[in-house]
């Protein structure tokens, strides 16, 4: 029943009425997700991909970015969603703790490119994507974060909603191509637990499981009824008493693509709460380093569990650390690329400031979580005074967003080290104008 009215779903958006604030909010996450993709495409794991797969290029006309080097739209979708998650700087739908981006914008786009499809498509194609996994991957929370990354399970159907729509299948085949995707969905979270390539490969692998899900719909390969909520379907094998109505019964009230976070900082997004709250505090009392002798930051569990790394050895390590961040934005002010060096993660100045900082699990913040991310962090000074900055929600998320032209100035730090600055100002204007775009081919040329 979910697949089937999740299906007609996606079906019909193939030509449906879009408002513009809905198609607007989609480029956004589009324009989000290529400097995500630019950003990680010069580096493994994508480099590595693509020569462990040289085979495979060459042929098929999906691009992998930035080269465009043409492949089929399975291994364009593999190694362009692994490039768009290997930076940290991809997009969130907090309601599931999920990156849709790089599974659903890689899987569209060579989908789209390899099929001919026009942008206009394309958009409808995201649209699918995100609406689809992003309601499932909520209903599958918070339960399902125990053990699996979202991106790597929900982006596999997220993927398959997309290419379903760019492919044009019906409502039949698209929910064919869903179910097949379910019982291909995967990613453990114990690759966040060790410096290796395999968180962003999750990313990767949910594109193309997803494209070639729909592919073979597409071909009349069938998918098993209730790979959703059956009693060995997905709900209970990966999470617990999943309450699938509202998954359905929101579909034709809001886009939940208008309601994305866009990161304002280039780490794991459980350290943002924390890293305004500091940024704030330093601005408010004009804090340097020399001035405070302890932090604490109190925020969710998960952000404890996961980012609670109070002496990282990597710079993979250090973006998933609350004590690296933290200490980041008291010392260098910023936490973008700049604050990710093997240097600075070695700085004594750094090192100090790091043994400065406790963290713990603040009730409040649990209590939200995973509608909110909040922290609250406590800075103790030499003199002796206390200041506190409590953190509601992050910077980028839909109730403090990024604006339009902060977007943009995002994707241009990402995309003019990698393409230089008259390409990604090329690319920006093409992605604002991606509903007029009649082919896909030259997008990034």
């Amino acid at each position: 029943m979910v697949a089937r009215e999740l299906a007609e779903y996606a079906a019909k958006l193939v030509h449906a009425n879009l408002a513009d604030d809905v198609l607007h909010d989609t480029k956004r996450c589009v324009l989000d997700t290529f400097a995500a993709l630019l950003a990680g495409a010069p580096n493994p794991p994508a480099t590595l991909m693509a020569e462990a797969l040289a085979e495979e290029i060459g042929h098929g006309r999906s691009a992998l970015v930035p080269s465009g080097r043409l492949t089929t739209i399975r291994t364009a979708s593999l190694i362009n969603g692994a490039a768009a998650h290997a930076m940290e700087v991809d997009d969130i739908f907090r309601d599931g703790i999920y990156h849709p981006g790089p599974p659903v914008v890689a899987a569209a786009l060579a989908a789209c490119q390899g099929r001919g499809m026009s942008g206009d498509r394309f958009l409808r194609a995201v649209i699918a994507g995100y609406e689809v996994s992003n309601r499932v991957a909520a209903a599958m929370q918070p339960m399902h974060y125990k053990f699996w990354h979202t991106t790597g399970t929900m982006g596999t159907i997220g993927a398959a909603a997309a290419v379903s729509v760019a492919l044009g299948l019906d409502a039949a085949r698209t929910r064919d191509a869903l179910a097949n995707s379910v019982t291909m969905a995967a990613g453990l979270q114990q690759a966040f637990a060790t410096d290796s390539m395999g968180k962003p490969i999750h990313a990767g692998n949910a594109a193309q499981a997803g494209a070639t899900a729909a592919i073979l719909a597409e071909k009349g390969v069938t998918g098993a009824e209730g790979m959703f909520d059956a009693p060995k379907g997905f709900g209970n094998a990966m999470s617990h008493d999943v309450d699938w109505g509202p998954v359905v019964d929101s579909l034709d009230k809001e886009f939940t693509i208008q309601r994305m976070t866009q990161k304002n900082h280039t780490c794991c997004g459980h350290t943002f709460a924390a890293i305004d709250a500091v940024l704030a505090l330093k601005a408010e009392h004009g804090l340097t380093p020399d001035d405070v002798t302890a932090m604490t930051v109190g925020t969710y569990a998960k952000g404890v569990e996961i980012c609670g790394t109070p002496d990282p050895k990597t710079l993979y390590e250090a973006k998933f650390s609350l004590e690296y961040t933290m200490a980041a934005a008291l010392v260098t002010g910023r936490v973008r690329f700049a604050a990710f060096t093997d240097e600075l993660l070695r700085d004594p100045v750094m090192r100090a400031n790091m043994a400065k900082i406790t963290c713990h699990v603040d009730e409040a913040a649990e209590a939200a979580f995973p509608s909110r991310r909040s922290a609250v962090v406590t800075i103790t000074t030499a003199d002796g005074r206390t200041h506190e900055h409590y953190s509601a929600t992050r910077k980028g998320d839909p109730d403090n967003p990024l604006t339009d032209a902060e977007l943009e100035d995002k994707f241009r730090e990402m995309a003019e080290p990698v393409i230089g600055a008259d390409a990604a100002e090329t690319l920006r204007q093409r992605v604002w104008k991606l509903d007029t775009i009649d082919d896909l081919a030259g997008l990034f040329a």
